[in-house]
């Protein structure tokens, strides 16, 4: 069957009270600005609670539900039959078509769910059920009803029009992204902070990105990978900016002047600061960072506690809690792990110290950050901060 019409469900949207139209609105913006990306037309409206996303041209269908299988605030995408209501014996009509197209092995158990959102329609909900139930066992006598497990649950839906539908493809879940605000991620070439993007990301948030950059260090290839790594999370997060942050004098400034065991640690001061400074320059509310507690040592407790006291802005850790089996497995789930292994090492690879203190304390730190010129150091590293922006293209 050739579906022209999917019935969109989201579900916390559903409980955000008087301001769901707003997440609402969101959703439906964002559905139309995904499926303009694909081969097809179509008209994506809002109606009584219900999103409809509806055909006007020939289109793809597994191309259109993989693209909405990556907007956040979608929980259930559901390929459907919508018809006109020209009568109960009509519907009756229209159901065992969809059964027949759509189940060309009829041996299987089913149960019958409809709702009557219309309330002047004549027939009550259960009534549906058992008439819908009948005629199908009639037509198809190798089905069976199962009320209770039954393996096609075959939803009719009585509102303006009629909606049928039988099989519910998963969405990500999650809200619209940009009505939660947005934030600054430190993005790195490795496996971590593209999945901590990804998971803010799902909770609404817009993201921008900011990279450091070491050449002749770390490699034109390094950032090259760590813009497709941005690249591919737009097909979820939306099109972004990359700040790309020349840091080649700070690290060579922290290898001349400070101890060798608190390298990391200074250099993830001033990775915190200048990614502060560009986050409230851009209208960012937080930090987002791919830290995950005791998987480094530079992601220790006290480790974490001195990097993240030089800045004012929250700091959102949404791995910190992860192993990182279940980092890896999100990674191959959203397609940035084999990119995220490419062998191009980026500047958290330089300079790294062979002893690294693990339980500092802010006054050890403040001390070895002591001999060096950090406002300077910075100032000219935001000079030479490149912007490139990136979007998903197929």
């Amino acid at each position: 069957m050739q579906y022209k019409s999917f019935l969109i469900k989201y579900a916390e949207i559903g409980v955000k009270g008087k301001n769901r139209f707003m997440f609402e609105d969101a959703l439906v913006t964002q559905i139309r600005h995904a499926l303009k990306d694909i081969d097809g037309d179509f008209m994506v409206v809002k109606e009584s609670g219900r999103i409809y996303a509806t055909a006007e041209s020939e289109y793809d269908f597994d191309e259109a539900v993989e693209t909405l299988k990556r907007i956040f605030g979608i929980a259930a995408i559901c390929p459907m039959v919508q018809v006109d209501d020209n009568g109960y014996e009509d519907l009756k009509k229209q159901v065992l078509a969809y059964v027949d197209e759509v189940y060309e092995d009829k041996n299987f158990t089913f149960k019958v769910n409809a709702r009557r959102g219309n309330k002047k329609y004549p027939v009550n909900s259960d009534q549906i059920n058992r008439d819908l139930g009948e005629v199908i066992l009639e037509a198809f006598p190798e089905t069976k009803v199962d009320v209770h497990h039954p393996e096609v649950m075959l939803h009719v839906e009585v509102r303006n029009r009629i909606n049928i539908y039988s099989i519910v493809i998963p969405g990500p879940g999650g809200m619209p992204v940009g009505t939660n605000g947005k934030a600054m991620l430190l993005l790195s070439g490795g496996i971590d902070s593209p999945v901590a993007g990804y998971m803010i990301a799902k909770r609404g948030v817009e993201l921008e990105c900011v990279h450091f950059f070491s050449y002749p260090y770390t490699s034109e290839l390094a950032k090259d990978k760590v813009l497709e790594l941005a690249r591919l999370m737009t097909r979820y997060c939306g099109r972004m900016t990359v700040n790309i942050v020349g840091f080649t004098e700070i690290q060579e400034a922290i290898r001349d002047n400070c101890p060798e065991e608190f390298f990391t640690l200074v250099m993830r001061r001033f990775m915190m600061k200048i990614a502060e400074r560009i986050a409230r320059d851009h209208g960012c509310g937080c930090l987002v960072t791919g830290e995950n507690l005791g998987q480094v040592a530079s992601q220790t407790m006290e480790a974490m506690a001195v990097t993240g006291a030089c800045v004012d802005l929250p700091i959102f850790q949404p791995l910190i809690g992860m192993d990182k089996e279940e980092i890896v497995t999100r990674a191959r789930q959203i397609g940035t792990m084999e990119t995220s292994i490419l062998p191009y090492e980026d500047c958290c690879t330089v300079f790294t110290p062979r002893h690294p203190k693990t339980k500092p304390t802010l006054a050890q730190v403040d001390a070895a950050c002591a001999p060096l010129d950090m406002e300077g150091l910075i100032a000219r590293a935001l000079e030479n901060t490149e912007l490139v922006k990136v979007r998903w293209h197929g």
